[in-house]
C-alpha cells in the first residue's frame, strides 16, 4: 500500500518543510489540495528539496483552467521535480463552477473525459512531436509553433487521477484515468460493491487492467499515540460522518447499511440549521463504518482491516510531533499491506 500526507497551503515554508519531514519518513508521496489557496505553488517549492516523493494535487479544480494552462503547469512541475508529478482534478459542483469560478456549467463527466484527453494529447506533441489536433465537443486544441513548445522532459507523462463519486464518473475515471480518487464518505461495503464495479466496467471497455489504475482515498483514519488521541480524532470523523452524511447525494452510502433513516433524518436536520446537532447521531458503530481506527501500534492492521486490497494509497496525517523511529517505523509497517496497484502506464 502507498502512503501519502496532505501539503498546508497556507504557509510555503510549511509545505516545504512537512514536504521534507514526509520524505525523511518514508512516504511514497505529498499532495495539496485546491480550497482556499492555490494548489500548484507548494508542490513547486517541494520540488526543489525533496528528491523521491510523488507530488501530486488532490485536487485541483478543472474547468476553471483551460486544459492548456492545466497542461503546461503540469508539465513544468513534472520536468523540475524529475518527473515525480501526478495530476489530480476533480469536477467541483455547479454552483462553485458558476457561482464560485464563473464558469458555465455543462455535463461535467464527458467534459472532464475531454479535459484528460486534450491534455495527454498536448503532452504527447510536446514531449513525442506529435501534430497537436484534439478536436472534441467541448475542447479544441490544434495550433502549437516552436515558439510556445517547451523542451521535452525525457521523463514518461504525468499521470492523471479523477476524483469521483457519481457511478458515471466513477465508470468514465476507470475508463481514461491512470488513478481513481475516492471520497472520504465511503465505506469498505460501498467501494467493493458500488465503487470499484463502476470503475472496473470502464476499465474493462477501455481494456485496462487493474494493475495500472490506482485507487486511492476513502473513509476515514483516527489515530495517535494513546486512546485519549484516538478518541478526539474519532469525535472528528463523527462530525464530517454526520456533516456529509446529511447530504442526500451521499444516502446511497448509508443504504449499503440499511442506515437509510438516520441520512434522512441527517438531512431533515441540516435543513433545520441543526449543525451542531448532526454528530450526536453517528454512533460509535457508524464512525467505524467509515473509519480506521487504532493507536499507532495497531493502525496498521486496522488500515489493513478498513482498506487491505480495495484502496491502493492512504491519506495518513500524522502531527509534526510523533518521534522520528515511531514515524519511519509505523509508514513501513502500513506499505506492507498488500495492493492491487503496481505502477501506471503513461508512456515513458
Amino acid at each position: 500500500m502507498r502512503v501519502i500526507c496532505q501539503l498546508p497551503t497556507d504557509n510555503w515554508r510549511r509545505a516545504l518543510s512537512r514536504a521534507q519531514w514526509a520524505e525523511a519518513a518514508g512516504y511514497d508521496g505529498v499532495a495539496s489540495s485546491e480550497l482556499a489557496h492555490d494548489p500548484f505553488m507548494p508542490l513547486a517549492l517541494a520540488s526543489q528539496e525533496t528528491q523521491k516523493v510523488q507530488l501530486g494535487t488532490s485536487i485541483a479544480v478543472a474547468f476553471p483552467r483551460s486544459p492548456m494552462i492545466t497542461a503546461n503547469i503540469g508539465w513544468d512541475l513534472n520536468a523540475q521535480s524529475g518527473g515525480r508529478f501526478e495530476l489530480g482534478l476533480g469536477s467541483q459542483v455547479k454552483g462553485h463552477n458558476e457561482r464560485r469560478f464563473s464558469t458555465p456549467w455543462f455535463a461535467p463527466v464527458p467534459r472532464l473525459r475531454e479535459y484528460v484527453q486534450s491534455i495527454r494529447a498536448i503532452w504527447r506533441c510536446w514531449e513525442y512531436g506529435e501534430p497537436l489536433k484534439f478536436e472534441g465537443e467541448h475542447y479544441q486544441f490544434t495550433l502549437m509553433t516552436p515558439e510556445f513548445s517547451p523542451p521535452k522532459t525525457g521523463f514518461s507523462l504525468p499521470p492523471i487521477s479523477l476524483a469521483a463519486v457519481g457511478p458515471d464518473m466513477l465508470r468514465m475515471a476507470g475508463r481514461v484515468a491512470d488513478g481513481v480518487r475516492l471520497h472520504s464518505f465511503c465505506t469498505r461495503k460501498y467501494i467493493e460493491n458500488v465503487c470499484m464495479p463502476k470503475i472496473e466496467e470502464g476499465m474493462a471497455r477501455a481494456n485496462r487492467k487493474r494493475a495500472a489504475v490506482e485507487i486511492s482515498g476513502g473513509g476515514f483514519i483516527c489515530t495517535g499515540p494513546d486512546e485519549e488521541a484516538v478518541k478526539k480524532r474519532v469525535d472528528w470523523a463523527r462530525y464530517r460522518v454526520g456533516f456529509y452524511g446529511s447530504t442526500r447525494t451521499y444516502l446511497p452510502v448509508f443504504e449499503q447499511h440499511g442506515l437509510e433513516d438516520l441520512g434522512l433524518k441527517l438531512h431533515a436536520m441540516s435543513k433545520e440549521g441543526r449543525w451542531s446537532e448532526l454528530a450526536g447521531e453517528v454512533s460509535d458503530d457508524v464512525v467505524a463504518l467509515f473509519a480506521a481506527i487504532g493507536t499507532y501500534e495497531n493502525l496498521p492492521q486496522a488500515i489493513s482491516d478498513s482498506f487491505g486490497g480495495v484502496v491502493d494509497t492512504i491519506r495518513l496525517d500524522l502531527p509534526d510531533d510523533i518521534e522520528d523511529d515511531r514515524h519511519t517505523d509505523l509508514i513501513s509497517k502500513i506499505k506492507l499491506i498488500p495492493s492491487n496497484f503496481k505502477s501506471f502506464e503513461t508512456a515513458a
